[in-house]
């Protein structure tokens, strides 16, 4: 029978990653970091991806999963968005806590399924919503705030090569989807979308319409094939309070009618929103407190951002 307890504080909290990418060099080095974790490896099925992130952050290469989760306390998911299933799904199994980069999974059927997995076994299950600590900082999740009416959000970025699994909806977007159901408190009653698509069947650009039974309408834009980057969000409250955030810059401005942190960018949750997701992780695992973002939170925005694209017709190869 598996021990799902937390580990004690006595000794280092052992580590791991699936997945070498970009992310999973971030996520890494957030464990180097912090005293009360060991990094002790990763595992990608690209064993030049993992060598190299390894000759950076310390720790060892490891030629098959299920050798990773035999010498790890916890693992950290950051692979391609159709591979975070099989990864966190084996290590629950294996009694690991798991935190998973967004989207939780490709499709909702294995996402409730590492939801139910995780909280069968009383196993943390955190997804990598990290913009929710910089509404944090802010105090946009204070209680007493005035009821939100309205909602608008921009999130477009330059062409990659990364993320090209899935739509810009499961890349880019599902952000602000997950901020605006952490901020509504519900899912939305109406979508209505519009996609574009400049490389196959999954959008590259798209815009939505969320409407909830509160009456906040919640407009999100989301590209990937755009000139230049902005990530921007303006909130309407009820009695005209409201502000415009800008998440590059790290500010915001027009704030009227709200007690909010005007400093909130000289915190440590807002100038390192993953590092601060890896830390509480590491909280929950060694303390048993729930985690910040939990994997019911990722199966919702994971919902939402399907049901986007399927209003707008976008067609997903997963």
């Amino acid at each position: 029978m598996t021990d799902n307890s937390p580990k004690p504080a006595s000794g280092p909290l052992r580590a791991g990653i699936a997945g070498a990418g970009v992310f999973g060099g971030y996520h890494a080095s957030k464990y180097v970091a912090d005293p009360r974790v060991e990094f002790v490896g990763v595992f990608d099925p690209v064993r030049d991806h993992a060598e190299a992130l390894c000759a950076r952050q310390g720790g060892r290469a490891f030629e098959a999963l299920g050798e990773l989760l035999d010498a790890i306390d916890v693992l950290t998911v950051t692979s391609p968005a159709v591979f975070h299933h099989d990864a966190a799904h084996r290590a629950l199994q294996a009694g690991k806590p798991v935190l998973v980069e967004k989207p939780i999974a490709a499709t909702l059927d294995e996402a409730r399924e590492l939801v139910t997995l995780a909280a069968a076994n009383a196993l943390p299950l955190q997804v990598g919503h990290q913009e929710r600590f910089v509404f944090e900082a802010m105090g946009l999740f204070q209680p007493g705030l005035p009821a939100l009416e309205a909602l608008e959000a921009r999130r477009i970025g330059t062409p990659s090569a990364r993320n090209l699994d899935v739509s810009v909806t499961l890349d880019l977007m599902i952000h602000d989807i997950d901020l605006v159901l952490a901020l509504a408190g519900a899912d939305p009653v109406s979508i209505r979308a519009e996609m574009h698509a400049e490389r196959g069947g999954l959008a590259d650009h798209i815009t939505t319409v969320l409407t909830f039974e509160t009456g906040l309408q919640a407009k999100l834009e989301s590209s990937r094939v755009a000139a230049e980057r902005a990530r921007t969000m303006t909130l309407g409250y009820q009695g005209g309070a409201g502000l415009d955030v800008d998440f590059i810059a790290k500010t915001f401005d027009h704030a009227h009618g709200l007690d909010l942190n005007a400093g909130f960018a000289d915190t440590e949750m807002a100038r390192d929103s993953l590092g601060e997701g890896v830390k509480r992780f590491v909280t929950s695992v060694l303390d048993g407190s729930p985690v910040a973002v939990p994997g019911q939170a990722g199966l919702a925005a994971l919902e939402t951002a399907l049901a986007i694209d399927a209003a707008a017709g976008s067609i997903s190869r997963i």
